[in-house]
Formats: C-alpha cells, structure tokens, sequence
C-alpha cells in the first residue's frame, strides 16, 4: 500500500483514505471524465472512494473492500451494469448493498429493467453534485 496525503494507492485502485470512519463508495464507470467527476464530487461531500474503470476490475477488488453504497454505470464493454450488480448480490456480505445506477438511459423501460436486476435508484446523466447528494443521503443517512 502506497500513502501519499489522503489519497492511497492499492493494487493500482486510486483510494481516497483521508479518515477511516467516512462511508466507502464503489464508483464504476468506464468513462475515465465521468468516472474522475463522480470521485472529485464524492470527495466534495466527505467519502471515501474505490473507482474501477470495468466491471471485471471491480469484481476482481471487491473481496478486500468494505463499501458502503455502489454507484455504477450501465453501458460498459465486456459486462455491462446490470451484470455487475447481478454479481454484486450473490456475495453475501454485499447482498444489501445499496446500489445507485449512474446512466445516460432514462426512458421508463430502461429505468425499470435497472430496478428488475436490483437497483436501488438511478441518477440519469448528466447529473449534478446535488443530485449525486441526494441520492447518497437516502441511502447513507
């Protein structure tokens, strides 16, 4: 584990470890702008972070992390959000792990087949750091 300030590196996953105590949120989006905004805002409003540019790394790391709340996209090549989240709830420990769906699909079908595979709520992009707040709240408060 490589310490630098706040920010920790470990196994090449950027981490912000300011305080041991803040909620940990798993960020996984493969769009490297959107996924540098969300870690920016989530650092903003306190929490702590581990950011993956698939699924796959995701997966992989989630083992060895304690999370608090998953923020994941949908469309992303080789598994796509969905997949993911459906991983996520068949471990045990991560079973009722909120999960928001941070997504460009915002028609009423799409949003719906996101709550089927176990969605707790969606924010549609683009999204502000409001709105990024609110649904981190209903969650984590």
């Amino acid at each position: 584990m490589t310490t630098g300030g706040p920010l920790s590196i470990v196994a090449g996953i950027r981490m912000n470890t300011t305080l041991t105590t803040k909620k940990t949120i798993l960020v996984v989006e493969d769009d490297g702008d959107i996924r540098a905004a969300l870690t920016t805002m989530l650092e903003a409003l306190g929490f702590a972070h581990a950011s993956f540019a698939s699924a796959k790394e995701a997966l992989a790391a989630l083992k060895g992390l304690k999370i608090d709340l998953a923020l994941l996209d949908i469309m992303m090549p080789e598994m796509n959000g969905y997949e993911l989240l459906k991983e996520i709830k068949k471990v045990p420990e991560l079973k009722e792990l909120p999960v928001i769906m941070v997504t460009a699909k915002d028609q009423d079908s799409e949003i719906l087949e996101g709550y089927q595979f176990g969605a707790d709520y969606y924010i549609t992009k683009p999204f502000t750091v409001k709105q990024l707040e609110y649904g981190l709240k209903i969650f984590l408060s």
